[in-house]
C-alpha cells in the first residue's frame, strides 16, 4: 500500500538586504542601510592598514616613508590592465585584496575595453570601484574622432563609458593632428558628461603603436614648451592631471629626454601630471630624482617593486636605502 506524501509547511525564506539585487524591493529605510554598508565596506577595502604601516602590531617600527590616505592628490600609481593579456575580476581581486592599498587608478589600454563581454567589464570596474581604485579608458578617443559623424560618435561613447562605470577618459592625439582649441572643447564635453578628462601629452608623433625606435626617431619630436603650454590650457579648463607619454622621452629612444621631464615639471605643478614610467629602470629613476610623490603609470605587474620604492624599504643600488620624506607627525 502507498502512503500517501505529506508536505511539511516551511516558512518563507526571507533574502537579507545586502542581498537584494534590486533596490526597488527594499523600503527607504533598508535602501539606505545597504547604501551606507556597502560605501563603509568601500572605504575600508581603500584604506586597509598594512603591516608597514601598523605600530602596534605589525613592521611599523621599521623606518619608512609612509603615505597619504586614499583618494590621493600626490604619489599617485596607475596600474595597466589588459593590453599584453587579459585582465580579469578574479586576478585583480588577488591583486587588490593584498596590495590595493598601493592602487590608486587601473587603465586600460587603447579599446580594449570593449573586447570584454559587458556583465565581466562592469564587474572589474565594480571591483576597483569596491578598493578605492578609479578606472580610466587608454586612447581610444583617437580612434573614436576619426568616425563621419563625430559630435555624435563622441556623445555615445562617452555615455556608454560613463554608463559602465568609467571615471576617467584618456585623450591621447599620438596618431593625431588635433588642435588645442579641439582639444579643450573635448575636454569641456567629457566634463559635461560627469566624468573626468585626462589628455595624454607628448613629445613624439606616433607614439602609443608599435612603431620601431628608428620609424619614430625619423618622424622626430616637437618641442617640449608645447606640451608645457597645452597643460597650462587643460589646468585651466579643470583638468585634474594629464598624462606625460614616454615615447620619445625615456621610451624608443637613444638616450632618455630628461630635459623634457625637467622641463615639464619646472613648467607644470607635479601633482598635475603623471609620467608613463613602465620599466623598473624608469620608475626607479623618477622616484629618485622627485621623489615619493611624483605620479607614476606602470604595469600592473610592477605594483610590488614601485611601491616598496615608495616605502623606502627596496630599491636598486642607486636609491635603497636613500629615499627618505620629512612629514613631521606622520611617523
Amino acid at each position: 500500500m502507498m502512503l500517501a506524501r505529506t508536505t511539511c509547511s516551511r516558512p518563507p525564506k526571507i533574502p537579507s538586504i545586502l542581498h537584494l539585487s534590486g533596490s526597488a524591493a527594499l523600503s527607504p529605510f533598508s535602501l539606505a542601510l545597504r547604501n551606507r554598508l556597502s560605501s563603509s565596506a568601500r572605504v575600508t577595502s581603500a584604506n586597509a592598514k598594512i603591516l608597514l604601516e601598523d605600530h602596534d602590531n605589525g613592521f611599523g617600527f621599521i623606518r619608512h616613508n609612509s603615505r597619504n590616505p586614499k583618494p590621493r592628490k600626490t604619489g599617485v600609481t596607475e596600474i595597466r590592465a589588459s593590453y599584453y593579456n587579459f585582465v580579469g575580476s578574479t586576478y585583480l581581486k588577488d591583486l587588490f585584496e593584498t596590495v590595493g592599498y598601493h592602487v590608486d587608478g587601473l587603465k586600460f589600454a587603447g579599446g580594449s575595453f570593449s573586447l570584454y563581454p559587458e556583465d565581466k567589464l562592469r564587474e572589474v570596474i565594480d571591483l576597483a570601484h569596491q578598493y578605492g581604485v578609479y578606472v580610466s579608458t587608454g586612447g581610444w578617443m583617437e580612434h573614436v574622432l576619426t568616425q563621419s559623424n563625430t559630435g555624435i560618435a563622441v556623445d555615445k561613447y562617452l555615455a556608454k563609458c560613463k554608463d559602465v562605470g568609467f571615471d576617467v577618459i584618456e585623450v591621447s592625439s599620438g596618431f593625431l593632428s588635433f588642435p588645442a582649441n579641439d582639444w579643450l572643447r573635448l575636454v569641456d564635453r567629457i566634463h559635461s558628461h560627469g566624468l573626468k578628462a585626462k589628455p595624454e601629452l607628448g613629445i613624439q608623433f606616433g607614439a602609443g603603436g608599435d612603431t620601431s625606435t628608428s620609424d619614430l626617431e625619423s618622424i622626430g619630436t616637437s618641442d617640449p614648451s608645447r606640451v608645457t603650454a597645452l597643460a597650462k590650457q587643460f589646468i585651466a579648463a579643470g583638468v585634474e592631471r594629464m598624462m606625460i607619454e614616454s615615447e620619445g622621452i625615456t621610451e624608443n629612444v637613444s638616450s632618455w629626454r630628461t630635459d623634457v621631464i625637467q622641463k615639464i615639471i619646472g613648467d607644470v605643478p607635479m601633482e598635475k601630471v603623471m609620467f608613463e614610467a613602465a620599466d623598473p629602470k624608469v620608475f626607479n629613476w623618477y622616484i629618485r630624482e622627485f621623489g615619493v610623490d611624483v605620479n607614476l603609470f606602470v604595469d600592473h605587474s610592477q605594483i610590488v617593486q614601485l611601491s616598496c620604492l615608495r616605502g623606502g624599504i627596496w630599491g636598486m643600488a642607486d636609491t635603497f636605502g636613500k629615499i627618505a620624506t620629512y612629514r613631521p607627525g606622520e611617523e
